[in-house]
């Protein structure tokens, strides 16, 4: 199989994300363009609960899906993006800034990219058991983001009834709700 080539890298935009321009040549020697929207890593992680069977997700207006025509607001698993540590440190902290929970040990699932046509971002994705001890503050995510998060603590049969209705419409979330399902389908 012919390789295709990365030649040049060149940045657009630099904000939020970064926007890349890169020019690669095909296996003919031809040179073609391709943006590469830039975020870094991210982690996400579903606490669930096995004794209440229930999962903790967050809802949040997210503007690319807003725009998009989706709903105003999306229902997720918390996440964030891997800044100075490790993706497990990143899933621990959002789960206890967006969801008030401590978690202990999280349980890989898989670190894929998150939209590849178009995206650099992979995603660490993680699960982890918590207890009602476990919720120790309301969640909500940091004040100063503006994330506003309403915090949800869903029954994992209502949660499998929305994934059969196609109504789970975060890809991540989708994945690890998946994986819960395959891993431990007693809970559900």
């Amino acid at each position: 199989m012919a390789t295709v080539e990365l030649r040049k890298v060149e940045t657009v935009y630099q904000g939020y994300v970064t926007l890349l321009q890169a020019t690669l040549s095909g296996p003919d020697g031809q040179a073609f363009n391709r943006e590469i929207a830039h975020h870094g890593r991210a982690a996400c992680v579903l606490p669930y609960d096995p004794e209440r069977r229930t999962a903790l997700l967050v809802n949040l207006p997210r503007a690319p899906v807003i725009w998009a025509g989706g709903p105003p607001e999306l229902l997720e698993a918390p996440a964030g993006r891997v800044e100075d540590e490790d993706p497990e440190e990143t899933a621990i902290r959002e789960a206890l800034e967006e969801c008030g929970v401590r978690l202990g040990r999280l349980e890989a699932v898989g670190s894929p990219f998150a939209s590849p046509g178009v995206s650099s971002e992979r995603v660490d994705l993680f699960l982890a058991a918590y207890t009602a001890a476990d919720r120790i503050a309301a969640g909500g995510g940091v004040a100063d983001e503006h994330e506003h998060i309403a915090v949800e603590e869903v029954p994992l049969s209502l949660l499998w009834t929305w994934v059969e209705q196609r109504k789970v419409e975060d890809l991540k979330s989708l994945a690890l709700i998946l994986a819960l399902r395959v891993r431990r389908p007693e809970l559900f």
